[in-house]
């Protein structure tokens, strides 16, 4: 039977480095795999003879053994052992599956692949409400949250004090096993250890192996000035406690404002109805509206201010938050009728109206005048 030179069947030259070699066969194996040729028997023999031809060339000492002896190195026990990479073997194909799915499947070669990462602890949400004023200065807070921490007996390691935490026999402490069927590669995690990759003889009494123990938690919350409703304030590695010393999760403080007696809230702009009298609205005048920060604002309003208007004053909002200056705040006037009233103040208001021309209340007059007009009147 002829034998072809190992480099020719890969279509490289001898002097071709590992990674030229590899990219060939991955090219060739695809070419003529038996799923993609169905019923070819040449591309099956192909397919035999390239896989073999790169299962001795990846190999560093069967490539130098086969460099000097030719296929005469890997027969009546040479230094290839006399195992070729047949079409049963495949272990040359599994290694380029490997290579395109490397990633995937967990990374490294041998031994089960890559170990798997310590399994973090998990986030945790607190909903904390404040008030208007709070959200305004800012304010510290402490809190009591339950959580799983670390175990102070094993600190965190899950084993009895004393005691050593052991590699796992079933995966060599990578945390993942893999195993062959046919042309792929199956990669799942070790049942042994359950992915952590180390095993414990010995666990923790305290914390039966987990290497974390349910506590409760007083901690501090510090809430910048200028928050808002959903605000979210991260307090790093304070969630619950990874397992087996893996890093801790973190607290999310969700914020919630409680709903004001006088503001309404938008951005940094706040908004407040301000009830004012009808000779106030009539005269003009200024009245007093209290700030979230306790300060009092002169409030102008001019002669014949009417329902409705808003009137705004500067700076006088929300600070922004973590920022510089603050919002504004927008006073909507709502002219209020009076309904008590004394017989002088009667007796004036009756004089008032025998003044009246109609051009006191320009709005009311053109009203009517429209409907007489609609109307024929």
């Amino acid at each position: 039977m002829t034998e072809v030179d190992y480099y020719e069947l890969l279509e490289c030259e001898r002097t071709a480095d590992d990674a030229t070699i590899k990219s060939s066969y991955r090219k060739l194996a695809m070419k003529f795999h038996p799923d993609r040729n169905a019923g070819c028997k040449d591309s099956e023999a192909k397919f035999k003879a390239i896989s073999e031809a790169y299962d001795c060339l990846k190999d560093p000492q069967k490539r130098a053994a086969y460099d000097r002896f030719g296929h005469a190195a890997f027969k009546n026990g040479g230094a290839g052992g006399g195992r070729g990479a047949g079409f049963g073997d495949a272990s040359a194909f599994s290694d380029i599956f490997e290579d395109i799915f490397g990633e995937f499947m967990g990374g490294q070669r041998g031994g089960g692949g890559g170990r798997s990462s310590p399994r973090r602890g998990a986030d945790l949400r607190y909903d904390m409400e404040i008030t208007l004023e709070d959200a305004f200065h800012g304010r510290e807070e402490q809190i009591t949250v339950d959580v799983s921490a670390a175990c102070d007996t094993c600190e965190g390691s899950g084993a009895t004090p004393g005691t050593s935490v052991k590699r796992c026999t079933t995966c060599g402490g990578h945390g993942k096993v893999r195993a062959q069927q046919g042309f792929f590669v199956v990669e799942r995690t070790c049942p042994t250890c359950h992915g952590a990759g180390e095993m414990i003889a010995d666990p923790c009494t305290a914390c039966r192996g987990e290497g974390r123990v349910d506590k409760t938690k007083t901690l501090t919350v510090n809430v910048p000035p200028g928050v808002d409703e959903g605000t979210r304030i991260r307090l790093a590695g304070e969630g619950e406690a990874g397992l087996r010393g893996a890093p801790a999760g973190d607290l999310y403080i969700f914020l919630h404002v409680q709903r004001h007696s006088i503001f309404t809230r938008e951005g940094t702009t706040l908004f407040a109805t301000a009830p004012i009298s009808f000779t106030t609205a009539a005269l003009g005048g200024t009245i007093d509206i209290p700030g979230p920060d306790g300060e009092l604002y002169p409030v102008k309003i001019a002669p014949g201010t009417q329902s409705g208007r808003e009137v705004r004053q500067r700076g006088a909002g929300m600070p922004v938050l973590q920022g510089r200056g603050r919002g504004d705040l927008v006073i909507r006037v709502d002219v209020e009728t009076p309904t008590r009233l004394t017989a002088r103040q009667r007796e004036l208001l009756e004089a008032f109206r025998e003044t009246e021309t109609g051009e006191e209340c320009p709005q009311t007059s053109g009203f009517f005048q429209k409907v007489k007009t609609a109307f024929g009147a």
